[in-house]
């Protein structure tokens, strides 16, 4: 068969399948005999000799069995059989199947492999996909999940109907993979298909499936991705130890290492999808086995250091703003604060904070994934045929809580590369928005948290992407969080430029990392606008209030998560927090200041704020220079020259001492100009931080999944009609 690598495929029969996938002894079929009715005596014939060769009464065989214990309906195709195609038997069989699945609540999986429609049987076979899909249609709007293994070969009516409406698809390595077969092709225009087109790998390399899977891995990826979109319910029957060899461990939703480097679909378990392989993250080893273990989830956070303001993992309703940790009163924002000033987290200005989240170095959502979650399975594209590297889309359980996650796909930069000015990072495309609605819907049919993580330098800026509909797709985004009915919750972990962070923005609750920033421009974008040069970039800035500490002045941001590493054994931190709209953090007491920056960058934090390992007041009115300091950190290795915090104001200096702003203090001293230390960023210590920040995230999912549906949805769209009013 041209275009596929048929002579590697070994072709599994159903039953051999359904034996790889289900546990020992759990199967079950729900199938009744079908009697051949044909008068045709030629299809008579063949019928006859097909069910000789098989053992089997049609194409499909369906059934219920248990994977790792919980139930699941299996539909599979025998390719054996009149090359798997459906007629009016098979189609009414797949149809009571998937009904039967509805009916009892049962996951779907689907492992079809056939050349499509019947031909002896016509149009009347042909329409057999339509009541299929209907099917199919109702058990997904039933909220319950339907998955799909594409095996060789899936052309025709099949793919063009059940085959393509998985949550989650996947398909064996090489399998032939194509709406028009090649022998159809060629009969139809007399020439070969063009190779390497219609098989599995090329196809999840455009967004067209999630992963390419043998089976001998199929049972435990099914697994681990019905353990997320199953929104963690109990597991029915025996305990998950039950289940088949092999399947426990099966960390990664992998292929053969032969799958095209896609990473997180290959060996190299990045949940990043194709484009990781420019990132370090591979080399990291399973995703999901370097998660933190599910009793790190929600009921372990009273005391976990930088969950203040988050402590109560029943959670805050969404319009009540976050509720105060055990011991700690949290007085109104514009209440009277009684006593001395308690010590706070110093404030970083607008430029400390821009080049920090502009670090090479600086963990992004995969890191994310790889610390602070388990079961991880990355999806690949739109599921019609688009992949943009911009936007990682992936199903999890972020501290123990199951989620749908969307985050900017933050590359780190390789050896020899450069990233002045905006800040390196995948350009956002149209595709990779129109893959993130295709995370909202999984979400919303689901009934699954959703969490988006915004780190981006900004939207693509080019034809391809203005001719692909960027800015309609950004506004489709939007409408769509705002009215999603699924929980959402927002993570500002990074750079935040534009429409592109805006698409992810709406959200139940907004946390945002210390360093975190958003501005309707990437800063040097906004300072060509207004001052025709782009060096005043970080003045703009801090006009504009591009800083969490800002955003969480006037009400958009609900929390910010401290930085720091520094954790003791019990997990409480050392000072260092989270901090709520109120002020309240853990361990410290109440705030009273959050501090502005007037145009200059000088700090206007009053009361004193105190500077961090230094127990003082800092007065907050020091200059600005000498803003590039990198405190202790070793400087970069050679040839990763000006990467991350490279961007320039004046005379910016080289990668392995401090960018320079007039007369800054150069690296290898934790203080900057004036005396004033850096704000601990997360690339000093990211795994510590982001193990921190997912036992957060967990509780602030779970709090969410926890309330009305109609309350909290009504609570986002207030919280968003009073954006920019007086609170």
């Amino acid at each position: 068969m041209t275009g596929t690598n048929s002579s590697r495929v070994s072709r599994a029969s159903a039953r051999e399948l359904i034996e790889a996938v289900v546990d020992p002894g759990s199967w079950y079929g729900w199938d009744e005999p079908v009697e051949i009715t044909t008068d045709d005596p030629d299809y008579r014939a063949d019928l006859e000799r097909a069910r000789e060769r098989t053992g089997l009464d049609e194409s499909v065989i369906t059934g219920e069995g248990r994977i790792e214990g919980r139930r699941v309906a299996l539909v599979a195709c025998e390719f054996r059989f009149l090359a798997g195609s459906i007629g009016v038997a098979a189609g009414e069989r797949l149809v009571r199947a998937v009904e039967r699945a509805t009916a009892e609540r049962l996951p779907l999986l689907a492992a079809p492999a056939s050349g499509g429609t019947r031909m002896q049987e016509g149009t009347v076979a042909f329409l057999q996909m339509v009541k299929v899909a209907a099917a199919i249609t109702d058990h997904k709007a039933a909220g319950l999940p339907y998955l799909v293994h594409l095996r060789h070969p899936t052309t025709g009516g099949v793919l063009a109907s059940w085959g393509s409406l998985g949550h989650v698809t996947a398909a064996e390595p090489g399998a032939l993979i194509g709406f028009m077969g090649p022998r159809v092709h060629e009969a139809l225009y007399g020439e070969e298909f063009p190779p390497g087109v219609q098989n599995a790998e090329n196809l999840m390399n455009h967004g067209l499936i999630d992963a390419v899977l043998p089976l001998s891995r199929l049972s435990g990826v099914a697994a681990r991705v019905l353990r997320v979109l199953c929104a963690g319910g109990p597991v029915s029957g025996p305990a998950a130890s039950a289940g088949p060899a092999g399947a426990s461990g099966a960390a990664d939703l992998a292929g053969p290492a032969t799958s095209v480097g896609s990473a997180g679909l290959s060996g190299a378990a990045d949940p990043a999808g194709p484009a990781a392989s420019a990132g370090p993250v591979a080399s990291a080893g399973p995703v999901a086995s370097a998660g933190p273990a599910a009793s790190a989830g929600p009921a372990g956070l009273s005391g976990a250091a930088g969950v203040s303001g988050a402590a109560d993992p029943a959670g805050p309703a969404a319009s009540a703003g976050p509720a105060a940790p055990a011991g700690v009163s949290a007085a109104p924002a514009s209440a009277p604060i009684p006593g001395p000033p308690a010590a706070g987290p110093r404030v970083p200005g607008a430029e400390e904070s821009i080049r920090a989240s502009r670090r090479a170095e600086r963990p992004g959502v995969r890191d994310l994934l790889r610390v602070a979650a388990e079961d991880v399975s990355p999806l690949s594209g739109t599921g019609a045929g688009e992949h943009d590297p911009g936007l990682l889309l992936a199903l999890a359980r972020v501290g123990g809580t199951p989620c749908v996650v969307l985050g900017h796909n933050r590359r780190s930069a390789r050896k020899d590369e450069t990233a002045d000015g905006p800040g390196e990072g995948q350009a956002l495309g149209p595709a990779g928005l129109r893959t993130a609605r295709r995370g909202m819907r999984i979400a919303a049919e689901l009934g699954l948290p959703l969490l988006t993580v915004i780190d981006t330098a900004g939207a693509a800026l080019s034809r391809e992407a203005e001719e692909g509909g960027l800015a309609g797709e950004i506004a489709r985004c939007l409408a769509d969080m705002v009215t999603l009915p699924a929980p959402t919750l927002c993570l500002l972990l990074g750079q935040g430029a534009g429409g592109a962070a805006l698409a992810l923005l709406p959200a139940d609750r907004i946390v945002a990392a210390r360093h975190a920033w958003l501005s309707p421009l990437p800063p040097e974008g906004a300072s060509a606008i207004l001052h025709r040069t782009t060096e005043r970039a970080y003045e703009v800035a801090a006009r504009q209030g591009v800083r969490s500490a800002d955003l969480l002045a006037q009400g958009i941001v609900d929390r910010i998560v401290e930085e720091d590493a520094a954790e003791d054994e019990n997990g409480t931190g050392d000072g260092i927090g989270t901090q709520d709209e109120n002020g309240t953090r853990d361990g410290i007491g109440v705030g009273d200041g959050i501090g502005t920056q007037d145009e200059n960058g000088a700090g206007s934090a009053s009361p004193a704020v105190v500077s961090q390992g230094e127990g003082t007041p800092h007065s907050g009115s020091g200059s600005r220079s000498g803003s590039g300091s990198r405190g202790e950190r070793a400087p970069r290795s050679e040839g990763a020259s000006r990467v991350g915090d490279a961007s320039r104001v004046g005379d910016a200096s080289r990668v392995g001492d401090a960018s320079r702003v007039g007369d800054a203090s150069r690296a290898g001293g934790a203080s900057r100009a004036g005396g004033a230390p850096l704000t601990p960023d997360a690339s000093h210590a990211p795994d510590a931080f982001l193990s921190r920040l997912g036992r957060l995230l967990g509780a602030e999912l779970a709090a969410l999944r926890a309330q009305d549906p109609d309350e909290r949805l009504a609570a986002r769209r207030v919280r968003h009609r009073r954006i920019g009013l007086p609170r």
